[in-house]
């Protein structure tokens, strides 16, 4: 039987996940995500190089917007299948499509508003990629299902979502062909979390792989060790909180958030920073901490308990959640206090207004605590640029920048390493995806030399026969 594996999205980058499997007549693909750098905006509205309508399956490895946010476009386009992931990953998809399509709508319309008054056009159209409409059409598609239950894709192959520690119901993907002779085990690691992090599980241990498509975005680097993560973050709130300014910290809505809110509820309780008020300014955060509540079974041990003894009731009460724009635009006036808002990578969202009142004033700080894809408002900021161009305005950075890589949800290199010396043998096919370019080559000439292995670093619309 012959099988063949394409790769049509994070290739040599980060965003837009997305993987195709064709075997035995069927065509599977994994993922279907977003592209968020700059300079690669465009592959959102191209044609998917290979007709939805042909796909059979769509398997989900987790939430965020760089590995399901072209999902209702699928749809739109052709694509009628089930669509399967962990029944967490179903709610939080739920919720992070709705609200990139309402953010895309309301964006479209803004910008449509400024170019008429600018008298100028963009490279894009100015409409939203995908609409409401489009979310809702998609959203009865898809199939929730627990870790390592197996699932068959019509006898032909099968599939098990393990535990990858991302976020909440994140999984990497072991799909089994079946047919003449032993099954081939081909395994997509997803987005793997760190070992020992609050709230999920560890990665799940994989021995045996025949294709292995391994994520690669800290591939080039190791985080700070996790005990100095709440060091650091202390010291900025304090910091901060001295000099009289707001912190700001661009939150990626679905386990940064939840993760951040249990740090400083801890650093609250333990007497480590002041009393503060902290404004979690993010609807879908709010939403997103809902759902998390209802699956505690998805939850590490440490977390379920936590959760039972209301040990951090105390530093909850300091935790306001704004919804309405209004309520948003109150806190321009406050001072002494921590914002959480989104974007995760300031894309788009309420963060980009807390930021034009803010980048500006040298007694504030921008804090960031996840990924920063290039070409991205967040990496400019990040990199240190002087001045950056938001919601149209040129302006001036005063404010301190600060990162703490520790609290990423993306495992190291160490980490990655670490992953993969359970493998009892060498995969046949192993390949590198979601990844800058050097990062991901830096992690195949390490694996290179510390395994002996074959490692591909696969370009975008790249086909390999397995």
């Amino acid at each position: 039987m012959k099988t063949a594996l394409r790769f049509l999205g994070a290739n040599r980058q980060v965003t837009g996940s997305c993987s195709l499997v064709e075997t035995g007549g069927l065509r599977i693909m994994i993922d279907c995500g977003m592209f968020q750098e700059r300079d690669l905006l465009g592959r959102n509205w191209e044609p998917k190089p290979v007709d939805p309508a042909t796909i059979d399956y769509l398997l989900l490895t987790h939430a965020h917007l760089d590995h399901v946010g072209l999902v209702p476009r699928l749809v739109r386009d052709g694509f009628g299948g089930p669509i399967l992931a962990t029944a967490p990953t179903v709610e939080l998809a739920e919720l992070v499509l709705r609200d990139s399509a309402r953010i895309q709508q309301e964006d479209a319309a803004f910008k449509a508003k400024r170019h008429a008054r600018e008298g100028r056009k963009g490279p894009h159209p100015i409409a939203p990629l995908y609409t409401t409409g489009d979310v809702e059409a998609a959203l009865p598609l898809f199939r929730g299902t627990s870790f390592r239950n197996p699932v068959s894709l019509d006898g032909k192959a099968s599939v098990r979502f393990l535990e990858a520690g991302h976020i909440l119901g994140a999984a990497s993907i072991e799909l089994e062909i079946h047919g003449t002779g032993a099954p081939r085990r081909i395994v997509f690691s997803g987005d793997l979390g760190q070992r020992g992090v609050p709230i999920v599980p560890d990665p799940a241990v994989i021995e045996e792989a025949d294709v292995l498509v391994m994520e690669s975005t800290y591939g080039d680097r190791d985080h700070e060790p996790r005990s100095e993560v709440r060091e650091a973050l202390a010291e900025v709130v304090v910091d901060t909180l001295r000099r009289g300014g707001n912190l700001l910290i661009p939150t990626f809505a679905i386990e940064r958030a939840q993760e951040l809110l249990l740090e400083l509820g801890e650093l609250v309780e333990s007497r480590r920073v002041p009393p503060v008020r902290v404004f979690l300014d993010s609807p879908m955060a709010a939403d997103a901490t809902e759902i998390y509540g209802r699956y505690p079974e998805f939850m590490d041990e440490a977390m379920r308990e936590t959760i039972e003894s209301q040990r951090l009731a105390g530093a909850r009460r300091l935790l306001t959640v704004v919804r309405s724009a209004d309520e948003s635009k109150a806190l321009n006036s406050l001072r002494g206090c921590i914002i959480l808002a989104g974007a995760g990578m300031c894309t788009g969202g309420r963060i980009k207004h807390h930021l034009l009142q803010h980048i500006g004033r040298s007694e504030s700080t921008v804090l960031f605590v996840g990924y920063q894809a290039e070409g991205t408002l967040g990496r400019r900021i990040r990199d240190g640029h002087p001045e950056v161009r938001i919601l149209g305005q040129e302006c001036v950075v005063r404010a301190r920048i600060a990162s703490i890589d520790g609290m990423s949800g993306h495992a190291d290199r160490d980490q990655l390493l670490g992953w993969l010396r359970h493998l009892r043998r060498h995969p046949g096919t192993f390949a590198l995806n979601h990844g800058a370019e050097p990062a991901s080559q830096a992690l195949a000439d390490r694996i290179r030399e510390r395994h002996g292995w074959n490692v591909v670093v696969p370009a975008y619309g790249q086909r390999i026969e397995l």
